[in-house]
């Protein structure tokens, strides 16, 4: 009965329901769609002021950044995608590389007004955002990296070869057929494994994000943002002899990825301030937030990072 539904309703062209959001972002913000170069980019806009997008990863959706955006609206216009394939986005056959997804956010931006922005990322997030600092660097004020490596920047041979990353090429259809309807055990090893504390992913986000990856084609597109990521490492190393100029804060959770965010990015960019937030792992929006929204937002403003640790 559940298959026959869905197949309804994408034949009727009828969207299926979102799963409630965790935390909701605050009534000012709109949604739309915007259409870019072969994909429809679900996207929450709010507030006045210099821009900053941020920019979800795996096991999350924009919907992570809630609490972020509902501080940075204050005196900031926050925008924030789902990543194509993701979320509530449009499913495309390609374009999962990083480069491209990078045009995507242009796009975003572009058909908003927007000329310029500081840009946050995360996880997969934070492998676009480089790829667009890259791309765009006259469009990109400050760029903000939290907690996973940037394919083709050193060390890149050696953190490939972590055993913990072998989700990196995890994917195809026998992959799908394992996970299909499984989805919350696959994504459970990724909040159990990857936190500093497990606990601080708790059931309703774990079931808020269970659901989203659940759709029809959710974790199919998923595996390919991962299954790009080799192509996304010729892509950044072709660029490298040029280091990003704008200032870059490189965040790392101290039982995760910690001071590495850091070493990745100064053989990157030339002004990198490293963040390591203390007892935290991958996750850094739920476990460290009280951290991590006054260090994002004192970065983007130009006032001192270090002042988050002391809050």
């Amino acid at each position: 009965m559940i298959r026959l539904l869905v197949l309804a309703c994408l034949i009727a062209g009828i969207s299926l329901p979102a799963a409630a959001t965790v935390e909701p972002f605050p009534p000012s913000f709109r949604v739309q769609d915007i259409a870019t170069d072969g994909a429809t980019i679900h996207v929450r806009v709010g507030g006045k002021g210099p821009a900053v997008v941020l920019l979800h990863g795996f096991g999350d959706t924009g919907d992570m950044w809630a609490p972020l955006a509902a501080d940075l609206v204050r005196n900031h216009t926050v925008i924030v995608p789902d990543l194509r394939g993701m979320g509530l986005s449009s499913h495309p056959e390609g374009g999962y590389d990083k480069r491209t997804q990078a045009a995507d956010i242009r796009s975003v931006l572009t058909k908003l007004g927007i000329d310029h922005s500081a840009v946050v990322g995360h996880d997969i997030g934070t492998m676009v955002a480089y790829a667009y600092a890259a791309r765009y660097p006259d469009k990109t004020d400050r760029l903000v990296v939290m907690d996973a490596p940037v394919p083709g920047i050193p060390p890149w041979d050696q953190i490939v070869r972590l055993p913990a990353l072998w989700h990196f090429d995890f994917g195809g259809p026998d992959m799908e057929r394992l996970v299909a309807g499984r989805e919350r055990i696959y994504l459970d090893r990724f909040w159990n494994e990857f936190a500093g504390d497990p606990s601080k992913v708790d059931e309703a986000t774990r079931q808020h994000y269970a659901e989203l990856y659940a759709r029809p084609h959710a974790m199919h597109d998923a595996f390919a943002q991962f299954r790009s990521i080799r192509k996304d490492a010729e892509d950044n190393k072709a660029g490298l002899a040029t280091k990003l100029p704008m200032p870059v804060l490189a965040m790392g959770g101290e039982k995760s990825f910690g001071e590495n965010e850091a070493i990745v990015m100064r053989n990157a960019a030339t002004n990198v301030t490293e963040l390591v937030v203390p007892k935290a792992g991958h996750w850094l929006m739920e476990e460290a937030p009280a951290i991590v929204i006054p260090a994002v937002h004192n970065f983007i403003d130009g006032k001192p990072v270090a002042s988050a640790l002391t809050k």
